[in-house]
């Protein structure tokens, strides 16, 4: 499914973090918000210049690297934006990964925390900590749920519990930040990324979600455009 026509959104001043952004779907966040005028701070494990890193830098891109399943770590780089670029206009927590295939008996405890860990804690750790500063600036989060987090399903039962923490993250989010901190998360179907063609390479790939769509929803989420909108899961279904 090709992306859609990019719309007018004008974050020029403001700074974005995005996490996870050396993926498909962070790099391309990335790169709407830079084109919205935002000067993004990326933050992810796998740097810009390794070969599976997608992300994209120029003069209005910083690249830091942190492990963003550790507090520790978390806190400093959040601290080395704000030293930086002296603000946090909107936070884009995008880090996550996709395991499925067992059933809940047959799943090893390690996979379950991997999951908790990178789709959820993630997003906890940088919301916690990017926060103080988000109310400083009025600004907004948005989260990456999925369209599968909505219901059980067999197999990928621990990937949906962690998307459906996401969800109830961010209403958690928007009621304690009501009229000063917006937070929503859009549920994106299958996205179309290299990893998801080669897992599921006998799939319809013109039916998936293109990670530019998503992004110009993240977008229109942190704009003027949506400052009445706060706590809302967002269907991001392409035609899958």
């Amino acid at each position: 499914m090709s992306p859609q026509t990019t719309f007018d959104v004008d974050f020029t001043d403001t700074v974005a973090v995005v996490t996870g952004a050396s993926g498909a779907l962070g790099s391309a966040v990335a790169d709407r918000f830079r084109a919205a005028g935002a000067t993004v701070c990326a933050v992810d494990v796998v740097g810009p210049d390794d070969e599976d890193g997608l992300l994209e830098v120029d003069d209005r891109t910083d690249f830091y690297e942190a492990d963003l399943t550790d507090e520790s770590e978390v806190s400093a780089f959040i601290e080395d934006v704000v030293d930086d670029h002296g603000r946090i206009d909107h936070l884009c927590n995008v880090a996550g990964t996709w395991r499925g295939g067992q059933p809940i008996e047959e799943t090893d405890l390690e996979e379950f925390d991997m999951l908790v860990d990178v789709n959820l804690k993630t997003s906890f750790l940088a919301s916690k900590h990017a926060l103080p500063h988000l109310q400083e600036s009025e600004g907004a989060i948005v989260s990456i749920s999925a369209r599968s987090s909505l219901e059980g399903g067999e197999g990928d039962g621990p990937y949906r519990i962690t998307k459906a923490g996401i969800r109830l993250l961010t209403e958690t989010l928007a009621e304690e930040n009501e009229g000063v901190v917006r937070a929503n998360c859009v549920m994106p179907s299958v996205i179309d990324t290299p990893m998801n063609r080669e897992m599921m390479s006998d799939a319809d790939h013109e039916k998936w979600v293109d990670p530019a769509d998503i992004a110009n929803v993240m977008a229109f989420l942190c704009s003027d455009g949506a400052t009445v909108t706060s706590g809302a899961a967002v269907p991001v279904y392409g035609e899958a």
